[in-house]
């Protein structure tokens, strides 16, 4: 006789509390392993998808898609019947007891039914009836919330043409479709007199403008949280300086020219920051408010400020103080492209200890940064660009660079700041510098 057992929403770790269902992977009826992915869910952090520890047929699903549930509610349940495989013998001990994949047993994939649309079956969630999802034929679309934007407003992917590489299509070109067919679709004023205007008391609250409401939740509700914890708690302290970052260009197209894995200069700047956080550790560090004290950390932790779809991410190079500028470029390259699919782990986006932040990747010269929390520091890197500049007492064209740090007044005055900052730009002007920490 079958078995009904129920899977929770697991901790999916790092204090997150709740996440929103982005799309459902199964549908009630089918037959799901061991491990098997059953639904991706968007945290404050990352996209996750959530394996399933039983091995059965699918019997209810909880939660439609968009809608947030709380770690520790029912996601689905499943039958599992009398063992006939392994991996009913599995389930019927309990199951793989995993949560996210990558951990432990993850052999059988996910089984991504298409359904045509003479097909459509109604689907019991949460006591009501969903229709199944229409996908029919290829669709260049990797992101599931772009997916899921156009089907909540009733867009045909097919119909667009993506701006991306390779006719991608993006989250800006169905927005720009879903504009345009506002426009076109958005009634003409009549041509009547106006009416008297109602007396309002005096005592009515004044009424919202209209507009677009856009909730603060998933990734932009979690920065938003970050961003104003920073600026109430941290007393923060910005300077900044402009470097010659000719030398450094010339250093990197010279490595690059000798052959092997080509070098970033984010994996360059990265590793100047680390040789400049041992010389001046105290911004490398964490301020413990119930206890008073300053933490000053043993390794560093390096995030960059990445812009996805998603919003603004944070990936986190770990022990980036241990890594060449090759290895560096590596883990730079891996997690930028776990961030632009949108298969960041939770574990990718926490832990870091210093920030570097290069906007000049948007044209822009300076900016003055909000510190990461719990951070207590964050480099800030512009443009580079031609400029006029003083070299060697006579005026030539150079590329320039404006360089700024934030750093929370608590850990450090800004003596050790511009010791730090003055540091990076000299390495920035002469790397040979760096030779002297190696």
């Amino acid at each position: 006789m079958a078995q009904v057992l129920e899977f929770r929403l697991p901790d999916l770790g790092e204090g997150l509390t709740e996440a929103e269902i982005v799309r459902w992977l199964v549908e009630v009826g089918d037959v799901v392993a061991v491990d098997q992915p059953v639904v991706e869910v968007e945290t404050a952090k990352a996209m996750v998808d959530v394996p399933c520890p039983y091995a059965g047929v699918v019997t209810a699903r909880f939660g439609e898609e968009g809608s947030e549930l709380p770690v520790g509610s029912p996601l689905i349940t499943v039958a599992v019947g009398a063992p006939a495989s392994a991996s009913d013998a599995d389930a019927q001990s309990g199951g793989s007891g995993n949560v996210l994949v990558g951990y432990g047993t993850s052999e059988a994939p996910a089984r991504r039914r298409r359904v045509r649309r003479d097909q459509q079956v109604p689907v019991p969630v949460n006591g009501r009836s969903a229709p199944a999802e229409v996908v029919e034929g290829p669709v260049p679309v990797i992101s599931p919330l772009v997916r899921r934007l156009a089907r909540e407003n009733g867009l045909d992917l097919r119909e667009l043409t993506g701006s991306g590489p390779d006719g991608l299509i993006l989250r800006a070109d169905v927005e720009y479709a879903l504009r345009a067919a506002a426009s076109q679709t958005r009634p003409a004023p009549a041509a009547t007199a106006p009416a008297a205007a109602p007396q309002t008391p005096a005592t009515a609250p004044a009424t919202t403008p209209a507009g677009t409401r856009v909730p603060l939740k998933g990734v932009r509700g979690a920065v938003a949280d970050k961003l104003s914890r920073s600026r109430s708690e941290i007393p923060d302290a910005t300077c900044w300086v402009d470097a010659d970052a000719t030398e450094l260009m010339r250093a990197r197209a010279a490595m690059n020219a000798a052959g092997g894995p080509k070098i970033s200069l984010l994996a360059l700047l990265a590793r100047i920051c680390t040789a400049a956080l041992a010389r001046f550790p105290e911004l490398n560090s964490t301020v413990d408010t119930a206890a008073r004290e300053i933490v000053r950390l043993d390794a560093v932790h390096l995030g960059f400020a990445a812009q996805t779809e998603r919003g603004l991410v944070v990936p986190v190079v770990k022990d980036a103080h241990a890594r060449d500028a090759e290895s560096l470029s590596a883990e730079f390259a891996r997690l930028t492209e776990a961030a632009r699919t949108g298969t960041l782990t939770p574990a990718d986006l926490t832990g870091g200890t210093f920030t570097l932040n290069n906007y000049g990747v948007f044209g822009v010269d300076g900016s003055t940064p909000i510190i990461n929390h719990p951070e207590a520091a964050m480099l800030g890197v512009g443009r580079i660009v031609p400029k006029p500049w003083v070299h060697e007492g006579e005026l030539a064209v150079r590329q320039v660079v404006q360089l700024s740090l934030t750093f929370d007044h608590r850990v450090c005055d800004g003596g050790t700041a511009g010791g730090f900052l003055r540091y990076v730009a000299d390495c920035v002007e002469q790397p040979a510098v760096l030779l002297r920490t190696l």
